[in-house]
């Protein structure tokens, strides 16, 4: 089997920023309240108009740049998101026509939070038994449109972004291990009930605003701290290494107090944590992957370092990666 590894990386963020102090006047909350709760000061909006392959395209332009690609050289397109442009064709095949890349084979794949661990995964099967030479792996969401601005409990928490990688075959280091999960049980804890063939959109639906993402936050946390938990660990007993031989974690940003709890049950420093959370908030699919890329661009991830990838989301799903840069 091939090895295969992250060779470029890129981000968009939308212009747009929406704090908390503006936030203060649209429901009844603060900014102490957020910034406590979740360690959220600000996230980024979507413009009028602006749609997930938007955003999917202009961070896929920067990863193949720093990839030195052309589109056209792309034989795979994977998108994770949960806000698609439209429920079908995939937003991977819209990407694909923005791009020019018309070689790529595309589809969009569908676990919320952990999705862009669960791109890369797929995309290093397909590399490593050689179907494809490479792919293009990306993270984007405008949770904007599903986020229930009257709901002071969810919309303080949720941001809009796009992250994407480019993977390919690699000499030295690259992906060791991959671990997915999901419970199917716990789907009620967080969804977005409207919309699909179990309740398509009525005028009943609408008003009862269930085309708005809901959530059960206080049941949503101990869950997400003890499966991060426990993924970040098999991940790493799968690869034989430990904690000690992580240089850096990079937590789906979710929340920072389920964060800092994870890195406390597993024994790891906060400064071998990263965090994009106050100045993004909540991302979904978007969350894990942007955070990689700007713990590269700042300089906080090396060649031949360490990286663990953790991630928890609807589903319920979770995925963790451990990658030697």
């Amino acid at each position: 089997m091939k090895k295969v590894g992250i060779i470029g990386v890129g981000e968009y963020l939308p212009e747009k920023i929406l704090t908390n102090m503006a936030l203060e006047k649209m429901v009844d909350t603060s900014d102490e309240w957020i910034t406590t709760r979740t360690g959220i000061k600000e996230r980024h909006l979507a413009a009028l108009g602006q749609a997930a392959s938007d955003l999917a395209v202009k961070a896929a332009q920067q990863a193949l740049a720093n990839a030195n690609y052309k589109a056209e050289d792309l034989e795979l397109i994977i998108v994770a998101t949960i806000t698609g442009d439209m429920p079908f064709p995939s937003t991977a095949s819209i990407v694909q026509d923005k791009l020019g890349a018309n070689k790529a084979a595309c589809f969009d794949i569908s676990a919320a939070c952990a999705g862009f661990v669960y791109g890369i995964n797929i995309a290093q099967q397909f590399i490593a038994c050689g179907t494809y030479k490479n792919a293009l792996v990306i993270g984007t969401e405008v949770l904007s449109s599903i986020t229930d601005w009257q709901d002071r409990n969810t919309c303080v928490l949720f941001g809009d972004g796009a992250g994407a990688v480019v993977l390919a075959e690699v000499k030295k280091g690259g992906i060791i291990s991959t671990y997915l999960g999901c419970d199917g049980s716990k789907v009620g804890i967080l969804n977005m009930p409207g919309g699909g063939s179990r309740n398509p959109a009525t005028h009943t639906t609408v008003e009862n605003r269930q085309h708005f993402l809901k959530m059960s936050g206080n049941e949503l946390f101990k869950i997400a701290v003890n499966t991060m938990t426990q993924a970040a660990q098999t991940v790493l007993k799968q690869a034989g290494m430990t904690f000690a031989d992580v240089d850096l974690i990079i937590p789906h940003q979710a929340n920072s107090r389920i964060i800092m709890a994870v890195a406390k049950k597993l024994g790891i420093p906060e400064e071998r944590v990263y965090l994009n959370i106050e100045r993004c908030g909540n991302m979904s699919s978007a969350s894990t992957v942007t955070a990689l890329c700007e713990a590269v661009q700042e300089g906080k991830v090396k060649r031949g370092d360490i990286i663990l990838l953790d991630a928890f989301g609807a589903g319920l799903v979770w995925g963790a990666c451990i990658i030697e840069w």
